[in-house]
């Protein structure tokens, strides 16, 4: 077969979706899109990951191998061929945006998404940016490279938007289908044809003014959670010198049915979002001459919460004749949210090394994650919980299996999630 007749063939074939990137964001997107009878393929860079999703074996929690054997039923594929969005209906990009060097976004993989995209480019397509980051990507970094490498306008020749992802790992209510899903295209015949997508698969289509707004709506969740973290995590702080039992104070607070919203301190912050993305507005405010400083003196608060959960742990081991340089000291949890085997970001790690640099013995807990190294250090695992040996135990994450019963009779706690306020030994932070 001739190349022309190849091309003829491919073109033959349409795909309703390429979702670029198979990771926390970009796999649900797919099952979702799947589930409701769309073709579509998920392209990632990573060899490994994409075999291993061909052999129908997942790498996030929120799709099990058995929902993968589903989707691939279903006509799913993963491929690292980004020519097949030469026949994609619509280009979904749900690559990472980490922190760079600077503070702001490192957008070295939505930059090389977007080539690889514009490369392939047809006209009358759809391409969507779902990755975080600050206001105005869209149109200022992704809109030209598509031009550049494909010759054709946004919002002439092929609609463009942003849709920000509202993936929470782990989340037994909300999914892709039931959360609300914001657009913003570049025009409104882009905001309309994004809707009609997502309208394919997902229940609620909420429309942005334009994808500034779409990109700030994602920013101003997360810098939100943010702020009220470190408001709790600092009353954390004086409440214990002051004698107040914080926890108490929050169950009281959320009894009001009008004006006020629980958060709860704990040993920092962790996850994909909250610890990174309100950077991502920071660093853009300081590009226009100035700081945003609730968003820099939240991170301030929330990046000491490591070395106070260890001061903590210190003045309880004392408080028992023991130096935290001589004592062996379990943590429980070591992912970021409970219940999930995701480390991204988690405050466990900072904890660990400070414990590690004042001398002590450490060891872990986790049943979602089988191995964990801090740094060079490959930290002990204990995998029979009630016979642990340890002067303390820090509870770090809160998952469903640490009830009272499960650990170690009359081992100290640190219980740094309030999981077990009121259990004879534990000290809630």
């Amino acid at each position: 077969m001739s190349a022309n007749d190849a091309a003829a063939v491919d073109a033959a074939h349409p795909i309703d979706l390429v979702v670029v990137g198979q990771g926390y964001v970009g796999l649900p997107l797919a099952q979702a899109a799947i589930a409701k009878g769309l073709s579509v393929v998920g392209l990632d860079r990573s060899q490994p990951v994409v075999d291993a999703l061909n052999a129908g074996s997942s790498h996030i929690d929120d799709v099990s191998d058995a929902e993968l054997e589903l989707m691939i039923r279903g006509g799913y594929t993963a491929s690292t061929d980004a020519s097949v969005q030469a026949r994609a209906k619509a280009i979904v990009i749900c690559v990472p945006t980490p922190l760079g060097e600077a503070g702001g976004p490192d957008l070295a993989a939505v930059i090389g998404a977007s080539h690889a995209a514009g490369r392939h480019l047809q006209r009358g397509s759809l391409v969507v940016l779902e990755s975080t980051t600050y206001p105005g990507t869209t149109e200022e970094v992704v809109a030209p490279i598509l031009r550049e490498e494909s010759g054709l306008e946004a919002g002439v020749d092929f609609h463009l938007a942003f849709s920000p992802e509202r993936v929470d790992p782990g989340n037994p209510v909300y999914g892709i289908v039931n959360t609300p899903k914001v657009v913003g295209g570049l025009t409104p015949a882009c905001t309309a044809a994004a809707k009609a997508l997502y309208s394919r698969f997902i229940d609620t289509i909420v429309e942005a003014k334009g994808p500034r707004e779409a990109e700030m709506a994602k920013l101003l969740e997360n810098t939100y959670r943010h702020v009220n973290i470190a408001l709790v995590n600092e009353m954390a702080v004086f409440c214990q010198e002051l004698g107040v039992d914080l926890w108490d104070a929050i169950n009281l607070a959320k009894t009001k049915p009008f004006g006020y919203q629980a958060f709860y301190p704990g040993p920092g912050v962790g996850g994909h979002c909250i610890p990174i993305d309100p950077n991502y507005l920071s660093y853009k405010v300081r590009t226009l001459g100035y700081p945003f400083r609730f968003v820099e003196l939240a991170q301030e608060i929330n990046n000491r919460m490591p070395e106070y959960v260890v001061q903590r742990a210190m003045a309880k081991l004392n408080a028992n004749g023991l130096a935290l340089s001589r004592a062996r000291v379990l943590l429980l949890g070591v992912t970021y949210k409970p219940d999930i085997a995701d480390q991204r970001e988690s405050p466990s790690t900072p904890v660990a090394r400070k414990l590690l640099a004042a001398g002590a013995e450490l060891a872990y807990h986790d049943p979602h994650v089988p191995a964990w190294s801090v740094g060079a250090d490959q930290i002990e695992r204990v995998t029979e919980l009630e016979t642990a040996k340890a002067d303390l135990i820090v509870l770090l994450t809160n998952h469903a299996e640490y009830q009272a019963e499960a650990l170690p009779a009359g081992v100290p706690v640190l219980d740094t999630r309030g999981a077990l306020r009121g259990v004879e030994g534990v000290e809630a932070l």
